[in-house]
């Protein structure tokens, strides 16, 4: 597995990034995850729709709440079409607890804690942490990868104007 390090940091402090990057233009990875219930949820059944993954290192933090919570208020200004999810490694229990007192209503929250298939995949698995860094991807309807944004500081919030832009350009 492949390691990358000077781009990201927690802090200040350089972490390593594991797994295989992807690129703009790449076909995304079609990993299975674990929905709430502890189904699997495979991405390729995404295929069709436009889709944000937005993934956090886990939704228990200030910012990650911040950011699921933003990503779930603009789903009512997009097309009821377009899928947002957000990956974490946090337990599928925990993901439903949270989402049920944050009144998480139109992102779905899916775990990669059992096997960080999707960390791996991306190439956003943090080495020193086990968790998954502060990343967007926009996927488009044929399942191609059509913008990322990996946070170079994962305390820090994405640009979401820029990943709403690009999931509406491929609506």
């Amino acid at each position: 597995m492949s390691e990358r390090k000077g781009i990201i940091t927690f802090q200040g402090n350089e972490l390593t990034l594991l797994g295989t990057p992807v690129k703009v233009g790449d076909k995304a990875p079609a990993v299975t995850l674990l929905g709430n219930d502890l189904s699997p949820v495979n991405l390729a059944d995404y295929i069709g729709k436009p889709l944000i993954l937005s993934a956090v290192p886990s939704l228990d933090t200030p910012v990650c709440d911040m950011e699921t919570r933003r990503f779930n208020q603009e789903a009512a200004n997009l097309s009821d079409d377009i899928a947002i999810l957000t990956v974490s490694m946090d337990l599928p229990f925990a993901q439903a607890r949270w989402c049920a007192a944050a009144g998480i209503d139109k992102v779905k929250t899916v775990s990669d804690h059992k096997d960080a298939a999707f960390g791996e995949a991306y190439g956003v698995l943090i080495k020193e942490l086990r968790l998954l860094t502060r990343a967007v991807f926009v996927v488009d309807r044929e399942g191609t990868i059509a913008y990322i944004e990996v946070v170079p500081e994962i305390t820090n919030e994405p640009n979401y104007d820029a990943a709403l832009e690009a999931v509406k350009k491929i609506a």
